[in-house]
């Protein structure tokens, strides 16, 4: 298997688990033929699913863990006494190099806690953000950090800037990214204290393309490849961001299935429509990974279905492949 990437996925975690994140397990190791997966979980549970399938046998294996981390829970009471839960046997197992990443559409806080204590940080970066794609009319921007650090210092947005920079270009092959940081201006005397002290530490640093301030309405324009912020705000820009774009996607739909005469006008357009309203699905996009860890841990929503836990399994592909960890250890691990 050397030439294999390996992924250990949470089969217990999330609001449709174990189906979903089965089927999209399936799906990826059917996909890519350099793809082995381990789906951690109550054997109990997972076999009988799994055998509903056709998938490569040598391709998939299963690894029993007896427990189960619950969303309400908290995180680092259930990391530290659920030793046998989904969570905690996946992360050890990329930490002890079993395995090349982790997958889970699972408890949040359990995830970020126990990425940062089992797998643990590169020697030199101080917080370890989440990182997703998010779709824009440009094609799509990295989110960071969108819900891992909340409070957040001047010098970890910094470091969120250069490994963001890092991952668009190693990863999605945009070459000189271009980084913002979010602010309510585009003058560079607006903002609160951490913004104003961030800014010019950001123009200061010459290994990132930093092009100033972004507004949130200008995030959806592609403005910028990287988006930089702290916790707080990229969780409520996600979540406004997913919100709207359900919202506008039932509004089309209900206004299309209106009359007679829209329902003729929707069949004329349904290709088109199709492929716009493609391009700002999230899920073909996968995960959110955290960037910084030893080892790639990958957070997909909760709501996952089979369509983003496979296109989670695979961008641990180029991830490993582009050898994003070492970079990020080369470029920051040194500096401090």
């Amino acid at each position: 298997m050397q030439d294999m990437v390996r992924v250990a996925v949470d089969a217990m975690g999330g609001d449709h688990a174990p189906d979903e994140i089965i089927k999209g397990t399936v799906d990826a190791v059917n996909a890519q033929q350099n793809i082995f997966c381990y789906l951690v979980g109550k054997q109990e549970v997972i076999e009988p699913k799994l055998k509903a399938y056709s998938y490569p046998a040598d391709r998939i294996e299963i690894v029993n863990a007896t427990e189960k981390i619950e969303t309400a829970e908290p995180p680092v009471n259930a990391i530290r006494k659920k030793k046998d839960s989904s969570i905690v046997v996946a992360l050890k197992m990329v930490k002890e190099e079993k395995a090349d990443a982790f997958v889970s559409a699972g408890s949040s806080g359990a995830v970020l806690v126990g990425g940062q204590v089992i797998v643990g940080k590169i020697r030199g970066i101080e917080r370890a953000p989440l990182a997703p794609l998010i779709p824009t009319e440009k094609g799509m921007s990295l989110l960071i950090d969108c819900g891992a650090n909340v409070d957040a210092r001047s010098s970890h947005l910094v470091q969120f800037a250069q490994m963001g920079s890092i991952y668009m270009e190693s990863v999605m092959g945009i070459k000189n990214p271009t980084v913002a940081i979010v602010n309510i201006g585009a003058e560079e005397e607006k903002g609160n204290a951490l913004v104003k002290e961030t800014y010019p530490l950001l123009q200061e640093c010459e290994n990132i393309n930093f092009i100033g301030n972004i507004e949130a309405r200008e995030i959806p324009h592609g403005g910028a490849d990287v988006i930089v912020c702290e916790a707080f705000t990229g969780n409520v820009i996600l979540k406004l961001y997913e919100g709207i774009g359900a919202v506008m996607l039932g509004a089309i739909k209900k206004g299309l299935m209106a009359t007679v005469k829209s329902k003729i006008g929707a069949l004329l357009i349904k290709s088109s429509l199709k492929k716009t309203l493609k391009q700002f699905d999230a899920s073909q996009y996968g995960g959110a990974p955290l960037l910084g860890l030893k080892g790639l841990v990958v957070k997909t929503h909760g709501s996952s279905k089979a369509k983003e836990v496979m296109n989670s399994i695979i961008q641990c592909q180029t991830f490993k492949k582009q050898n994003v960890n070492q970079k990020i250890k080369d470029q920051l691990g040194k500096e401090r």
